[in-house]
Parts: C-alpha cells; sequence; structure tokens
C-alpha cells in the first residue's frame, strides 16, 4: 500500500483544524446566545437606538475628539431617551390617577341605578330599536347583581392585575437594561462601528460589508418613518381634538402618536375620540376629526412613510409594508425594524444574483 505524501497530509491537517475551529467558535457563540436570551431583546433596541443616533455621535467624535467629552455625550443621549419613553407613561398614569376617583363614583353609580341610555341611541340612522332593546335589558337595570359586576369583584381583576404587573416589571426591567448596553454602545463610540465593519469584511467579504451598511441604513430609514411619522400624526389629531373639544387632548394626541407608529392602528384613537364626540351631540366635530384623521394617515401612511423607509434603503412600497408587518408578527414589537433589514438583506441579495 502506498503511503501518503506529507505534502499532502498537512494541507488536510489545516483544513480539519479550520472546520474544527469553526464548529467551536459556532457551539461557543451559540452558547454565549443561550445564557443572555433573557437579554436579547434589550440589547436588540439598543442596537436600533444606537443605529439611528450613530451619525450625530460620529459628528459630535469628529468635533470634539475626546473620549471624556464622548462619555459625557452617551450620558446625555442615554439620559434624553429614558426620559422621552418615561415621561409620556408618567403622563398618563397621572391622569389616570387623577381620574380614578370619578370613575369609582361612575361604577358604584351604575352598580345601584344601572347606566341609563345615552341620547344619540334615538338618533342612530338605523338599528335604533334594536340597541335600545338590548340597553334597557342588559345595561338600564341596576348592575349588581349582573355577571359581569360579579367577575369584576372577583379573582379575574386580581389575576389581571398580577399579569399586568408582571409585564410591567419585565418591560422595566428590559428597558433598564437597554439604557445600560445603549450607554455602553456610545461610550465605545466609532472604534466601535469600524471593528464591526473590520470584522464583517473579513468573514464575509466586501459585499458582506455593504451589506451591513445597507441594513443600518435599513434600520434609521424605519426608525425614521414610523417614529417621526407617528408623532407628526399624534401632533396634527391632537390639534384636532383640541379644536373639536375632545378632553384630554394632548393625552390623547400622544396615544394617537404611539398607535401611527405601527401601520394603520391610529383610526383606532381618533374614530374612538370621534365616536365620545357622537356620543355628546357633537355629530359634525364627530365627522369633521373622523375625515381630518383619514386624510392625515393617507398621506402619512402611503406617501410620507414609504418615502422615508424605502428612500433609505431602495426598497419597494410592498417590500417595505411585508417587512413590517410580518416583521411585527414574528418578533413583536422590535420586529418592526428588523423586517424592513431583513428586506433590505432580500432585495440586496436578489440585485447580486440577476446581475
Amino acid at each position: 500500500m502506498a503511503e501518503e505524501n506529507p505534502a499532502d497530509i498537512e494541507p488536510n491537517h489545516r483544513k480539519l483544524q479550520r472546520i474544527a475551529s469553526t464548529v467551536l467558535y459556532a457551539a461557543l457563540v451559540l452558547l454565549a446566545l443561550w445564557v443572555m436570551r433573557d437579554f436579547i431583546p434589550a440589547v436588540a433596541w439598543a442596537m436600533v437606538i444606537a443605529i439611528t443616533l450613530w451619525p450625530l455621535l460620529a459628528r459630535f467624535e469628529a468635533f470634539c475628539g475626546s473620549h471624556f467629552r464622548t462619555t459625557l455625550f452617551a450620558i446625555a443621549v442615554t439620559t434624553a431617551i429614558g426620559l422621552l419613553v418615561v415621561l409620556p407613561f408618567v403622563l398618563v398614569f397621572a391622569q389616570a390617577v387623577s381620574e380614578i376617583h370619578e370613575f369609582i363614583a361612575w361604577l358604584r353609580t351604575a352598580e345601584a341605578n344601572g347606566i341609563p341610555e345615552p341620547d344619540f341611541v334615538a338618533h342612530l340612522p338605523f338599528g335604533s330599536s334594536q340597541v335600545a332593546t338590548w340597553w334597557q335589558d342588559n345595561l338600564a337595570l341596576p348592575l349588581q347583581g349582573s355577571p359581569a359586576m360579579k367577575a369584576l369583584h372577583g379573582g379575574t381583576v386580581v389575576t389581571l392585575g398580577r399579569r399586568f404587573g408582571t409585564l410591567a416589571a419585565h418591560g422595566l426591567v428590559v428597558f433598564a437594561f437597554t439604557l445600560v448596553t445603549l450607554f455602553v454602545i456610545f461610550q465605545a463610540g466609532p472604534q466601535l462601528s469600524g471593528n464591526l465593519l473590520k470584522g464583517t469584511r473579513r468573514a464575509f467579504g466586501p459585499h458582506g460589508a455593504l451589506l451591513a451598511v445597507r441594513m443600518a441604513a435599513a434600520v434609521r430609514g424605519t426608525v425614521s418613518g414610523l417614529v417621526v411619522v407617528g408623532l407628526g400624526e399624534g401632533a396634527l389629531l391632537g390639534v384636532a381634538y383640541l379644536v373639536s373639544g375632545v378632553p384630554h387632548a394632548a393625552v390623547l394626541g400622544l396615544l394617537t402618536a404611539i398607535a401611527a407608529m405601527l401601520p394603520f392602528c391610529a383610526p383606532l384613537v381618533f374614530c374612538g375620540a370621534a365616536l365620545w364626540l357622537f356620543t355628546q351631540g357633537a355629530t359634525v366635530w364627530a365627522i369633521g376629526v373622523v375625515v381630518f384623521g383619514v386624510v392625515v394617515v393617507f398621506i402619512a401612511e402611503h406617501f410620507v412613510r414609504p418615502i422615508l423607509i424605502g428612500g433609505s434603503t431602495r426598497l419597494p412600497f410592498l417590500l417595505v409594508l411585508f417587512g413590517i408587518l410580518g416583521g411585527a408578527q414574528t418578533f413583536g414589537f422590535i420586529g418592526l425594524f428588523i423586517g424592513p433589514a431583513l428586506m433590505t438583506v432580500l432585495t440586496v441579495l436578489w440585485s447580486e444574483w440577476v446581475r
């Protein structure tokens, strides 16, 4: 039997070593991800925020060029983001607490006397008699013995309260770790960006680095399209609430802005406000709020948002829509930003394939 040539054994040995090293590295990475699995959402949110604000950090670093000032910048930006997220919730919570006494008084009155039939039921264009009959049978009588009130006073409220408390505590922990991770990323500065691009280029070549840049642009454009457009819709509809006489217009405008960050969710809020106006007899104002809201949402969803998102990533509107909705369905709220980035990857790979 012929012996193997030592010159052939050495390349095979090195090839096996490379394969073993790759398997070992992949196993260690997967193990590390499994260990920090509960903190992956916090890291993902921090990366989305950092990618969005990275051009601002790069300009600041180029202007100042001091690590100490970069740390101050990281502290300032992290604090500002924390306040921007916390203050709206504090505002809504304070408003709810200030009116909890009125709600309890109304609930006790409903328990003792029922809920009187509102005037707008008699003026409905159709179904007025059916709605009035249902109201008299279910809501106009005292609610003390109704199954709904029994459930309200039973263990259902306790269970819902515990679930809400658990979700709130989990969200608070994730948010705290998001701020910590964001501070560390900002403190690392552009050096971190350079190292990431260098590692990507070394692992996947120039096309891999280009793909990473395009994905970052997709995330940045998606944040602009969702957050900026949502805030714009909330501001415009907040003015409409104020003019039409809807109570707590500022809080309702804030809720509209949050809902508008999700595609096609803003109508849920302004239609609810219009329904309240309709029940108060302000039919003209109710119609005006609905018409104005539809116009604002139509322009924002079909023109402004696709331009902001698709323009920065050169994605067609259909892929933008699939990326946002499919990402949200698959990954939750963070998927709103991950989805368009994945659609960008798909577009780039397709362009390279057909070239």
